[in-house]
């Protein structure tokens, strides 16, 4: 089988004992930096030497069949730098490859920078999204923010410290100066640190320099005071713009809290 390994973070002591035993016992290892990989086997005291396979972006797609073939007959433990494989790192290619050929895929459980940077941002852990690396090109990054504008769930980016400055004030640009966030940095390491504020003080934050690996959690939008058949009146505008009446039930709905059913059946009312 494929065997998903999630790694340390940044404090080895955060790994596991099933991911030790795992090691240890791996004949095949698949891992995004080969060189990473020895270093955390010396560093475990692990004196298994596996076979390791390079597994990364721009080898996945050319690697998976060979992998998944040789999971028919023994397992394959598949590691990411950091964190758990996929999250943001080669593997989905692997794993929806073996999904599609029929070989079991299992995951050792471990540390993950998502849910640690969301446990302790302070911000709401109902509902959250995870929205990967902002895009670099300033353009291309304000048309993402404005398009996650009226996202009401807590929204979770991994970013690099030189762009943080850049990217915090492009979220105030979109979500608004007061939108509170926190930034995370160098998680479960010795300067880990959390900064917590709104987006504006955020950015005069990090304008001074940040350093190390940062995760950024921004809270959600507020669902918005907004009557029924006002919020029906939104839907039908949509529609007329020309967006499908479903997709503009749901793009009010997430705006105003009411129910995206109600608010598709009224507009369909409406329209008869």
């Amino acid at each position: 089988m494929i065997i998903l390994a999630a790694t340390p973070i940044g404090n080895l002591g955060d790994a596991s004992r099933r991911l030790v035993e795992a090691l240890s016992a791996a004949t095949v290892v698949a891992a995004e930096d080969t060189r990473t990989t020895q270093r955390l086997l010396a560093a475990l005291g692990i004196s298994n030497r596996p076979r390791l396979i390079a597994l990364h972006d721009h080898n996945e797609k050319e690697r998976a069949p060979e992998l998944v073939e040789l999971a028919r007959e023994q397992d394959v433990l598949v590691l990411s730098d950091a964190g758990m494989p996929t999250v943001s790192d080669p593997g989905y290619g692997l794993v929806a490859a073996a999904a599609a050929a029929g070989v079991a895929v299992t995951a050792i459980p471990g540390p993950s920078a998502v849910l640690t940077a969301l446990a302790v941002s302070g911000l709401p852990t109902d509902r959250f999204t995870f929205e990967g690396f902002a895009p670099r090109k300033p353009g291309e990054r304000a048309a993402a923010f404005r398009a996650l504008a009226s996202e009401p769930r807590t929204m979770v980016f991994f970013e690099a410290p030189s762009r943080a400055a850049a990217t915090l004030a492009a979220m105030a640009t979109a979500f608004g100066d007061d939108r509170r966030a926190a930034v995370c940095r160098e998680l479960t390491k010795l300067h880990e640190e959390v900064a917590r504020g709104s987006l504006a003080e955020l950015v005069a934050w990090a304008e001074a320099g940040v350093r190390g690996e940062l995760v950024i959690v921004v809270e959600g939008a507020a669902a918005r005071a907004v009557a029924f058949p006002d919020a029906v009146t939104q839907v039908l505008e949509l529609v007329r713009g020309g967006t499908r009446l479903k997709d503009a039930a749901t793009e009010v709905s997430a705006l105003t809290g009411h129910s995206s059913r109600e608010l598709y059946q009224a507009a369909l009312a409406a329209r008869a």
